[in-house]
């Protein structure tokens, strides 16, 4: 049986896909450096995760994406399992060092006809691609003059995403600039569990206000090349917040501030707030790397906020953690149910989440760009991958989504993560994500049980949670 938290009492005990309207937007995604593997192929230039790999000890049992799941050979098979599948709309990143092998200069041919070939064979296929244009790879060039902590990054990116706009613009229609911005610069540049793997606030800092102004600066040079029409949006990491013990005011105020750096450091200053500097001081210290005009620069008027949340955080006050003074408390220290990244399992996560993006008085629209769950699954003797806790966390979380949206929140699409099993950044290849399976020795797919039930849901069938079976007949009628 699975926990309670699978099943949360709130939100709606039956749905279909109808009950979200025809316009909502249903997809999967997927990241250039997780999948495609020829890392050095066909003019490919490294990128600081090609490099980050190859150190001792920063990903477990030494694991490399150089091959990943070959999206960049098979993509065609697995354009053709999404159709099969029934998922019409596809998000996917451009590798930076593909398009341009040290950054800026010279662009690489070879790396454009590569995605030119995706992206045509995506709309051969009736599915709708999604580019997003920064999903983490740094060309490693250019993290030799610095990286996201010269302020010439702001440059080179905008130059990246306008080459992307004239060559895929006539034919792409939803853009996305960066991918968790709070996650490349915290985990890559404070933690140092990410690539580059820096450990220096200073770097953090830098790191920080250079992404910030590459969003905006990034959203203006693709709306200075798109059509019209084209939707232009960024992404976010985000986790519901509450206090280890609520009412306590000094967890009430370590909330508060994780808060402001792991929600709100990003789409404050993109809707034009600025830093949230009040809830969080220590990013006062962004002003050293402030210039006249970058208060103006900062803000830019998306047309859709991508919203990525996996579970939910409980905060503790913690005297011994400097200028945050505020801790994690880990879920298996809670005694709650966990995936296999150790997340705790909580799908109403995206329902609040969702509503704290929705209250900004000047949010735009929203959809959720990234949501899922790992857990250890395989091929039975029989061939099948029954995931029935994954399918179970979708099912829930999507009925979060359906309540939201309910209470008026405007959130008009979701797409789940992952596509396929893939490279998992510092995790390696343990846990999988995916509504497809991957057998990493032969590349075999095998679309898994939830992957089964997701093309099933859009093709119209409901969810009934546990204790409302009696009404599937009924629903299915109807």
């Amino acid at each position: 049986m699975l926990p309670p938290a699978f099943y949360p009492a709130s939100g709606p005990p039956v749905f279909s896909r109808s009950d979200f309207g025809s316009d909502f937007r249903w997809g999967v995604s997927a990241a250039a450096y997780q999948t495609e593997g020829a890392w050095n192929l066909e003019g490919k230039g490294p990128s600081i995760w090609d490099e980050f790999v190859r150190r001792r000890g920063r990903i477990k049992r030494g694991e490399t994406a150089e091959v990943a799941t070959d999206f960049y050979h098979r993509w065609r098979d697995d354009l053709d399992l999404l159709k099969q599948m029934g998922i019409l709309e596809f998000r996917f990143s451009v590798a930076w060092a593909r398009i341009l092998p040290l950054g800026k200069g010279r662009s690489n041919q070879k790396g454009i006809d590569f995605y030119n070939r995706l992206i045509d064979g995506c709309l051969e296929r009736g599915i709708t691609p999604w580019l997003t244009a920064y999903h983490w790879d740094l060309p490693l060039a250019l993290q030799r003059l610095g990286g996201w902590t010269n302020r010439s990054v702001v440059g080179w990116f905008t130059d990246y995403v306008q080459l992307l706009a004239a060559r895929f613009g006539d034919r792409v229609p939803y853009w996305m600039v960066l991918n968790e911005p709070m996650v490349f610069t915290g985990a890559g540049h404070l933690l140092g569990v990410h690539a580059p793997g820096r450990r220096s606030l200073g770097a953090f800092l830098a790191a920080t206000h250079h992404a910030a102004l590459a969003q905006a600066e990034g959203g203006r040079a693709l709306r200075a090349v798109l059509p019209a029409a084209a939707q232009i949006g960024t992404t976010f990491s985000c986790s519901y917040l509450t206090p280890a013990r609520p009412g306590l005011a000094r967890d009430e105020r370590a909330t508060r501030r994780a808060d402001a750096l792991l929600n709100r450091l990003f789409v404050e200053p993109a809707l034009g707030l600025g830093y949230p500097v009040a809830d969080l001081p220590v990013l006062g210290w962004l002003d050293r790397y402030h210039q006249p005009g970058d208060d103006a620069r900062l803000p830019f008027d998306f047309d859709f906020l991508g919203v990525q949340n996996y579970t939910r955080e409980v905060v503790q006050h913690a005297p011994y953690v400097p200028l945050l003074w505020a801790r994690l408390v880990g879920a298996a220290a809670r005694g709650v149910p966990f995936t296999d990244m150790g997340w705790e399992v909580y799908p109403e996560s995206l329902y609040h989440m969702l509503r704290q993006f929705a209250a900004y008085p000047n949010a735009p629209r929203l959809l959720v760009t990234e949501n899922g769950a790992a857990f250890p699954d395989q091929p039975n003797l029989m061939g099948r991958v029954p995931d029935l806790a994954r399918q179970a966390y979708l099912q829930a979380c999507i009925g979060q989504v359906l309540r939201a949206r309910q209470e008026g929140v405007p959130v008009e699409g979701y797409f789940a993560w992952s596509f396929t099993d893939n490279f998992e950044w510092a995790e390696g290849y343990a846990p999988r994500f995916g509504l497809v399976h991957v057998e990493y020795e032969t590349q075999r797919r095998t679309i898994k049980d939830s992957g089964h039930w997701y093309g099933q849901f859009l093709a119209g069938e409901p969810v009934v949670r546990p204790g409302y079976a009696g009404l599937h007949d009924s629903v299915t009628a109807s």
